[in-house]
């Protein structure tokens, strides 16, 4: 078993290692579970979870750092791997977790959120998250909001906001501005995605518009990051776009 002091010196040495290579680099933090830091402040969790069709199907969230607070965007898969990034945050990183924000209702967002409720976290989402969770026997968000909701991380903020419906109807996206930072979740499709992946409970008519009202609301952002796969920048969102003409 790796040691919480095992795991410090290892960290200490990725970061030391970064000073020479720039802030992109991984974290394992379990054969599921892993990190990359995009910014100064800012980590990619990367969980990785077996479905019924696909094996070892990775999904990105974010935790942002401040001055031993942190968020947590979306949860990895399970509260198995909840645990473990809620844990590591807290014995590598020396932070609170002060809030979980998942950004719609599937597993891939919130599949976690009992465990953060365990935890006594505070979880915010949009109303119709809260909605469809309690609809369908879901753990429940603590908090709602509608349309746009401003939390508070340090002197920093984090923006929740919905640009309308798409891959789901109730998918938001987390932009943090002073990291110039957009979580576009499963809304958006990484470069080297071919198709919109599952479309079961997505909007096609809707998810269009809801883009362009999102390239006009975050058009000075830096790194995008797509529910699953790489991230990039607003190339991201036209590349969506594209698919989404093509699958008319």
């Amino acid at each position: 078993m790796v040691t919480n002091k095992v795991w410090n010196i290892i960290i200490a040495l990725i970061c030391i290692s970064d000073i020479g290579f720039g802030q992109d680099y991984k974290i394992r933090i379990s054969n599921d579970l892993e990190l990359r830091k995009v910014s100064e402040n800012v980590y990619i969790h990367i969980s990785y979870h077996d479905l019924q069709s696909y094996k070892h199907v990775p999904a990105n969230g974010l935790v942002y750092l401040r001055d031993g607070e942190s968020y947590i965007v979306d949860t990895p898969w399970t509260d198995e791997l909840t645990r473990v990034l809620l844990d590591w945050i807290q014995d590598s990183l020396k932070a609170e977790v002060k809030g979980v924000i998942p950004t719609h209702w599937h597993n891939d967002c919130m599949g976690g959120l009992k465990e953060v409720k365990d935890a006594g976290i505070n979880s915010y989402a949009l109303e119709l998250t809260r909605d469809i969770a309690r609809a369908k026997n879901l753990p429940e968000p603590t908090v709602g909001f509608r349309d746009s909701l401003v939390l508070k991380l340090g002197i920093s903020d984090i923006i929740c906001y919905y640009v309308g419906a798409g891959h789901t109807v109730d998918n938001i996206v987390v932009w943090l501005p002073e990291e110039q930072v957009l979580f576009g979740g499963c809304m958006v499709k990484a470069l080297g995605q071919k198709n919109l992946g599952f479309t079961g409970d997505a909007n096609l008519q809707e998810w269009p518009n809801s883009l362009r009202n999102l390239l006009s609301q975050f058009s000075d952002c830096r790194i995008v990051v797509p529910g699953h796969g790489a991230h990039g920048n607003l190339s991201l969102v036209h590349h969506t776009l594209k698919l989404l003409e093509t699958n008319k």
